[in-house]
């Protein structure tokens, strides 16, 4: 099968683990079939530590990596809308600073654009692992598995994030007509999803993990309060005004975040881990 090119697009800023770094940038250098671009986007001024590690990258992968550094810190889809604009080919695969995608990742979803040209989106279910402890991530049962089929997809999208961003690889020229990435606090990603499957795009994800996902306790505690549930809410707002869910669709999830986002953080925990995450050996890669 004859594959077309594709670029990389991730982000960094100073809060990220300078180890971290290096080991996403490594398994995107170690895939099977290698990007001939790779977008770095310096979200702000970094650590002596961070830029290290990018000083190593641009001497192993001079022909490929290419950093773009900003002045100041914007947030990660400023970042992003930066990164889409900056990769040279159509196909983007975007991955996080602090994952690790497995060596077949991007040639599986290569695949799919190739079986099926009408495809806008391709991701994969991720497994999470805590913070610096990849060696278990193997063992972890934390898998986020999402929809195969676009019909599913647009389902689930009505009710929770239908992609797990860290996987995903996308049409260039797509997510630019759908208006790119937005510069919101936490729901990027969702906001971009969301204004894509209005538009009719399509999307599709791979019945496996196909990334490891550093998680930490923060997560949780980050995912409370009341500027993250209004976040939340401009979004369903937006669906709902669009006609991509209906009224009762919405004061359903507006109970449900409201709940979320006042329950103890053990609690919210518990609820991730048990109810919104499958614990399933079957979806792991071998």
């Amino acid at each position: 099968m004859d594959f077309p090119d594709y670029s990389v697009l991730m982000s960094v800023y100073h809060k990220e683990n300078p180890s971290s770094l290096r080991q996403a940038m490594n398994s995107m250098w170690q895939q099977t079939i290698p990007s001939n671009d790779f977008v770095l986007v310096c979200d702000g001024p970094l650590t002596p530590e961070l830029d290290k590690v990018i000083e190593e990258m641009l001497r192993l992968h001079t022909d490929v990596l290419n950093v773009i550094r900003l002045e100041t810190n914007h947030g990660l889809g400023h970042a992003l809308q930066i990164g889409v604009n900056a990769c040279k080919n159509d196909l983007i695969a975007r991955m996080d600073s602090d994952d690790i995608s497995l060596p077949e990742r991007c040639e599986k979803e290569l695949a799919v654009f190739v079986e099926q040209p009408d495809i806008s989106l391709v991701g994969s279910f991720i497994t999470e692992f805590l913070d610096n402890e990849p060696e278990n991530a193997s063992s972890s049962k934390a898998i986020r598995v999402v929809p195969e089929r676009n019909n599913d997809i647009i389902k689930f999208a009505k009710k929770r994030n239908p992609f797990n961003h860290p996987s995903v690889m996308f049409r260039k020229n797509d997510v630019l007509a759908a208006g790119n990435y937005s510069n919101v606090r936490y729901m990027q990603d969702y906001y971009l999803w969301a204004h894509m499957l209005i538009q009719g795009f399509k999307g599709y994800n791979i019945q496996e993990t196909l990334v490891l996902m550093r998680t930490s306790k923060d997560f949780f505690k980050r995912r409370s309060g009341k500027q993250y549930r209004k976040i939340q809410m401009d979004l369903f707002r937006y669906m709902r005004d669009r006609k991509f869910i209906t009224n009762s669709q919405y004061i359903s999830s507006y109970i449900i975040r409201t709940l979320s986002s006042m329950s103890p953080n053990w609690l919210r925990q518990f609820l991730f881990r048990t109810i919104l995450r499958k614990n399933n050996e079957r979806h792991m890669t071998s």
